[in-house]
């Protein structure tokens, strides 16, 4: 199982901040947690994915992963 983290806004459209998911690559993750959490649709494309700290392809397999961070577009100033 892979530990999931969501912050700001994503974490508000999936109703939570953290979970666990075991879905076998990005893609899959993706898909599955769109499906899961619909508020995401929108949210999602625009977040950066982190696998263990680093951007990943959608082809990136999840077998090894110990940590998804999804975090959206921030404002600063």
């Amino acid at each position: 199982m892979t530990r999931v983290r969501y912050f700001a806004a994503a974490a508000e459209a999936a109703g939570t901040d953290a979970e666990e998911r075991d879905e076998p690559t990005l893609l899959a993750f993706r898909a599955a947690v769109i499906a899961q959490h619909p508020a995401l649709v929108d949210i999602l494309p625009r977040c950066a994915v982190l696998v263990d700290g680093v951007r990943a392809d959608d082809d990136r397999p999840l077998d090894d992963a110990q940590l998804i961070d999804v975090l959206p577009p921030f404002a600063g100033g």
